[in-house]
């Protein structure tokens, strides 16, 4: 009897051990992914990519973008790191930042379609749904007030480029020196940039940018899948453990588990049958929601470390995205006079929804289409 159990534990182990260098293998490749994504849009746009994205000119446009696209792929990891890519090729970094706070609000929708799932409890799916738009508040609110300081003074971009310049600065303390990542990724990127290069330039660089993105899916998808398998479990215990313990643990337990299963996404669907439940208080949850927000922001940041063309530009934009969600928890949630406008809304919200089902697709289809249908039409105004 104790050898099958030795040897059930073994087996589970050396699958355990599999999986997890499964994941390392996964990791590298979605690195390199980005590296190529950033290899072919300069080999493309040659000197001309701020022309090539002439439609997101300007703020609500670029906004939209990061929007739909997370909102479809259902990844803010994935789209971030497509823009770092993007922006290592010669995307402009002012392009790129509303694009990657229209991916923290594309983000959302996720929890939010979980939470339908609560719909024939009347209590249960005002919780749920309370739950799971008070991440949705938050990120719009955030927006509200960032976008518009952005495009005054360049906040973000400032400090995203200070940051990015501690690291690429001169002296043997670059990253320039010690950046193996970038070495460890280039035989892979130079082999596929081989492969399309008998192609010409434009669509040798498009069929490059393919290639990445297709690899950043498979990648992260399967990196999910496996992560999910083994540690939401964990996910799970940490979240009790944390949360209702304050908001400081709440946050650095929703970055944890945001940074161990590589998905917001995953992370805020994990507590909204938690809530439903109401095993916890919406104030409780919301900082937990909040440190999604900041532990979502390691993937783009990973993969700029090893990014081809542009590379501080990349690590730019991936700071940005990280300092954009660190100063939004700080701000929003710091300053009394804001911090309870996301619960407020979002337990108002979640009344009406449960004496209305169809407020609950009517506010989706808003946030989610018309409100970024209504931002294509100020900016082609602008």
């Amino acid at each position: 009897m104790e050898n099958n159990q030795a040897a059930l534990q073994n087996k589970s182990d050396i699958e355990s051990y599999t999986q997890w260098a499964m994941v390392a293998f996964l990791v590298y490749l979605l690195i390199c992914a980005v590296g190529m994504i950033g290899g072919g849009f300069k080999l493309a746009a040659g000197g001309q990519a701020k022309e090539l994205f002439a439609f997101a000119s300007n703020p609500f446009a670029g906004l939209v973008v990061g929007i739909v696209a997370t909102a479809l792929i259902q990844s803010s990891s994935t789209v971030t790191s497509i823009i770092v890519g993007l922006v290592a090729g010669g995307l402009p970094v002012e392009l790129a930042v509303p694009m990657v706070m229209g991916a923290n609000v594309g983000t959302s929708i996720t929890n939010t379609i979980v939470s339908l799932g609560h719909v024939r409890a009347k209590e249960e799916f005002k919780r749920a749904f309370s739950a799971a738009t008070v991440h949705d508040f938050f990120n719009l609110l955030s927006v509200a007030i960032f976008l518009p300081l952005e495009i005054a003074f360049g906040i973000l971009e400032k400090l995203g480029g200070w940051m990015s310049g501690l690291f690429y600065g001169s002296g043997d303390a670059s990253i320039k020196s010690f950046n193996f990542i970038k070495a460890a990724t280039a035989p892979v990127v130079n082999t596929f940039k081989g492969m399309t290069s008998s192609l010409g330039d434009q669509i040798g660089g498009i069929t490059l940018i393919i290639l990445g993105i297709v690899l950043i899916f498979i990648s992260i998808t399967i990196v999910g899948k496996l992560l999910k398998k083994l540690m939401v479990g964990r996910a799970k215990d940490i979240m009790h453990t944390a949360i209702g313990r304050g908001p400081l643990s709440g946050i650095a337990s929703g970055t944890l588990v945001t940074i161990l299963v590589q998905s917001s996404s995953t992370t805020t669907s994990l507590m909204v049958p938690l809530a439903g439940s109401g095993a916890f208080r919406l104030k409780d949850i919301y900082p937990f929601t909040l440190g999604a927000n900041i532990g979502t922001c390691v993937t783009a940041v990973l993969a700029a470390t090893a990014a081809t063309g542009n590379a501080e530009a990349a690590l730019q934009i991936a700071f940005i995205h990280l300092v954009y969600n660190i100063i939004g928890v700080i701000v929003i949630y710091g300053l009394p006079m804001l911090r309870d406008i996301p619960v407020r809304a979002a337990e108002a919200l979640g009344a009406t929804a449960a004496e209305n089902k169809f407020a609950a697709l009517a506010y989706i289809l808003a946030v989610f289409f018309f409100v970024p249908a209504l931002c294509l039409g100020v900016s082609s105004l602008i």
